[in-house]
């Protein structure tokens, strides 16, 4: 993300950041059209056309909207959801179906119905029950779907134990028990609609190192021996999930795909060739690390409250709604004061929402320039889950979220309005 200063005004992408707080209010979510164009093309030069039979799946739940999507599609990724809603948003956007796959542990009737009868690409089997609930739904509708399994590989990744997902005590993926997985494979191989493909695990989020990657990967390319000898029947595809950390603090390291991506492929490479068999296509979900550095969230601040010998808390007219993660995960963010770029950072200050809550704090004792009400705030780093998980908590509408390029902004998701969040509520004829 391109930013400068002019005049110790903050300007992104050759947008400002006053004109654009004017224009579509704050909080606002400013995304970089040329960054996540960058990171695409990073991924397709690290990996993509470096190894052959290789796909990409942009992993939605990082940031989800029509635009975000057919930005991914132009760029030629495939794209990974896990919900219904992710899928409708793709599938409204005209996004190729049969370039989606529909990852969740607890995928609804209704969402799988809308995956087949949609003819999308992929369906990530995570539960014990699922395949007998995909087999009905694809026999009614005389369908056949690819799937894959999602396995619980059993081993712990260094990040925060929220976002930890590849531990034996996980809601997700099939436990590896042999009495446990095997009859369900068996089930898949033989069945007439389903073409089971492989295996697919994700360890976690936030990675900077490789080491639960690979770890998992041994234990999977065990699995695709083991499947061998019981039945010859080659996996033909390996999903390896996500997790690849985006860089959040100065200093904070951002491994390139290629340090998680060689190693796996050497290794997928000489399993398969010690097998005597072909390698399976391999594929990745990255989510966090195309989009998260692309964004940041432009606030106004309003009051300011100094607390001699304490504290000096800096609210602003955001918080919690648009982002959770800091109360969610105790994730640490990056500040500045877009309107006074070139003064110097004085004091430390907590940034803090409005909202009605003691944890509504954004980003704890971080330097900035003394700053004032109507001072706008840019937190960098939010272009991963802050408008997808942001809320209507006390009544706050939702962001506005703008793409930014060449001095140009356009409307990815338009503002909330008090109007729009009480459409669906209705007075019980009781109450009027």
């Amino acid at each position: 993300m391109e930013i400068t200063s002019r005049e110790g005004r903050m300007f992104i992408e050759g947008c400002g950041a006053e004109d654009l707080a004017r224009a579509y209010g704050t909080p606002l979510y400013v995304y970089s059209e040329p960054d996540i164009v960058d990171k695409c093309r990073g991924i397709r030069r690290e990996f993509l056309d470096k190894y052959e039979d290789t796909r990409a799946a942009y992993a939605a739940k990082a940031f989800c909207t029509m635009g975000m999507v057919k930005l991914v599609e132009r760029e030629g990724l495939c794209l990974d959801v896990v919900s219904g809603g992710e899928l409708y948003t793709a599938l409204q956007a005209g996004f190729p179906p049969e370039r989606i796959e529909f990852n969740g542990n607890n995928k609804l009737p209704a969402e799988l119905e809308m995956a087949v009868e949609a003819g999308i690409g992929r369906i990530i089997v995570d539960g014990l029950q699922e395949l007998s609930l995909l087999e009905g739904i694809c026999a009614a509708r005389g369908r056949k779907m690819k799937v894959l399994f999602r396995v619980t590989p059993a081993v712990d990744s260094h990040t925060h134990a929220y976002i930890s997902t590849g531990k034996k005590d996980s809601k997700f993926g099939i436990p590896m028990d042999p009495e446990i997985l095997w009859p369900l494979v068996e089930r898949a191989l033989s069945s007439q609609w389903v073409d089971f493909l492989g295996f697919h695990f994700h360890v976690g989020s936030q990675l900077h190192e490789n080491g639960s990657h690979l770890a998992a990967l041994e234990t999977v390319l065990d699995l695709s021996g083991e499947m061998w000898r019981r039945w010859k029947r080659p996996v033909r595809e390996l999903n390896i999930g996500g997790g690849f950390s985006a860089r959040y603090l100065p200093g904070e390291p951002r491994q390139p795909w290629s340090y998680f991506l060689d190693p796996v492929m050497e290794r997928v490479e000489a399993r398969f060739s010690a097998l005597g068999l072909p390698r399976p296509a391999v594929v990745i979900e990255p989510g966090r690390s195309i989009v998260a550095e692309a964004g940041l969230t432009l606030y106004t601040v309003g009051s300011v409250k100094d607390i001699p010998g304490v504290r000096k808390y800096v609210s602003v007219d955001g918080g919690m709604t648009d982002n959770i993660r800091p109360a969610l995960y105790q994730a640490a963010y990056t500040v500045a004061a877009a309107t006074r770029m070139d003064e110097a950072a004085r004091e430390t200050v907590t940034v803090c929402g409005k909202c009605c809550e003691s944890g509504d704090i954004l980003a704890r004792d971080v330097s900035l320039p003394p700053v004032e009400a109507g001072d706008l705030l840019a937190v960098y780093t939010t272009g991963a889950y802050g408008y997808s998980m942001a809320s209507n908590y006390n009544s706050n509408p939702i962001p506005a979220a703008v793409l930014v390029k060449e001095g140009r902004a356009e409307v990815l998701v338009r503002r909330q309005s008090y109007a729009d969040m009480t459409a669906l509520q209705e007075i019980p004829p009781s109450l009027r």
